[in-house]
């Protein structure tokens, strides 16, 4: 089931709890449940029912002391597509002070010339 048929098929509580997921980057579950502003159970429910659809990720983690899980998109919906050229990657990516004239700039942005 790819992705985009997944989102379509999403009901409007777990359309806006996917959302969330995506917005925070991460959260966890004991918060996701206040912020959508549902109870815990139908909380829980939805990120299984999103987990299962392979759009989120959850790992156990303890959070103010209580046992919880902390929730995150899943790999497959971060586009790291923008940070290449090619077969390399952008090379602003770990520097502290941009060269937009050095070598590898240049090289980065006729690779994504090639591209197109």
């Amino acid at each position: 089931m790819s992705t985009a048929t997944s989102e379509e098929e999403l009901t409007e509580d777990e359309f806006a709890g996917l959302e969330l997921v995506r917005e925070t980057g991460g959260i966890h579950q004991s918060d996701f449940w206040k912020q959508l502003d549902v109870s815990s159970r139908k909380g829980s429910r939805i990120i299984e029912s999103l987990v299962a659809k392979g759009l989120v990720q959850r790992e156990k983690t303890v959070y103010d002391g209580h046992n919880t899980y902390f929730v995150t998109p899943a790999a497959k919906d971060l586009d790291f597509s923008l940070l290449m050229a090619g077969d390399m990657l952008s090379p602003f990516i770990g520097e502290e002070e941009i060269d937009p004239e050095s070598d590898a700039f240049s090289q980065w942005i006729m690779n994504l010339a090639y591209e197109e």
